[in-house]
């Protein structure tokens, strides 16, 4: 293949972007992209993923088919590099994946039968259960559970995988009274590295607290960040428009700024 011609085929096939990142890592094509491995590519592969959430919650079609777009590159991408090293390549992928939603999911294409998602769920585990006593994985029901993953999106994974085992409070008042002991706890730490456990055990309670309730803690934070931003540049911007520097103001006239921009939302 030329590094000057394009590939043959659609544009729109998955084969013509294949053969793209091919034709970049090939011998003559982009240095940047030949000089890539599994390990530097995985910063890239988190930042997509993440590029994909945010065109989701801004609930932008155009920019999530970028975004999908750019993530499927990188699959593409660490399969060629596979491909190179001689271990996989995207052929196994698919084969992979195509095995796996077959077995995971018996009641569509097996005579497994299933009343609602809950029991899919239950038979996602058994089946997931089964497949760790084959593998090296942890045949822990918490195996598998990638060490990258962000903490809160990490507890309540733990935690919705353990209540599937049947480990649970039985109310969310039992919740309530643990993030109210963790607090106590907190109260009472001395060091630094009490403190840290205290924090690390109220922001687990608080999760836990979320997932009662079917909230994903991952996305509320995440929502709370940037509403917390938006109303913060707000304020930075009514102290530039009256000609005053918003550092130099004393907390009593801030928190006023604060108050302006809560009532200006609840007006628009």
């Amino acid at each position: 293949m030329e590094n000057n011609k394009l590939p043959d085929g659609n544009i729109d096939s998955f084969d013509f972007l294949v053969q793209i990142v091919k034709q970049l890592r090939a011998p003559g094509g982009c240095p940047w992209d030949r000089e890539q491995t599994h390990s530097t590519l995985k910063r890239n592969l988190i930042e997509e993923a993440y590029e994909v959430i945010d065109a989701i919650d801004r609930e932008d079609s155009s920019s999530l088919v970028e975004e999908l777009g750019d993530l499927l590159v990188q699959i593409i991408f660490h399969s060629d590099i596979g491909q190179e090293l001689g271990t996989f390549k995207m052929s196994n992928v698919i084969q992979s994946i195509n095995e796996k939603m077959i077995r995971r999911h018996p009641h569509v294409f097996s005579d497994i039968e299933v009343s609602d998602s809950y029991e899919v769920e239950k038979n996602w585990d058994k089946i997931k259960a089964e497949e760790r006593q084959v593998s090296s994985e942890s045949k822990s029901m918490l195996g598998g559970i990638p060490e990258e993953l962000p903490s809160l999106a990490a507890a309540q994974l733990i935690q919705e995988r353990v209540v599937r085992a049947g480990f649970d409070w039985e109310d969310v008042s039992d919740v309530l009274d643990k993030i109210a002991e963790e607090i106590a706890e907190f109260k009472e730490a001395v060091t630094d590295a009490e403190k840290l456990h205290e924090i690390g055990d109220i922001l687990f309670s608080i999760v836990n607290l979320s997932r009662w309730y079917g909230i994903y803690a991952e996305e509320a934070l995440r929502n709370t960040n940037k509403r917390f931003s938006t109303r913060y540049t707000a304020m930075e911007d009514i102290a530039e428009k009256r000609g005053l520097d918003f550092n130099a103001l004393d907390l009593a006239y801030k928190e006023s700024l604060w108050r302006e921009v809560k009532r200006n939302e609840s007006l628009s």
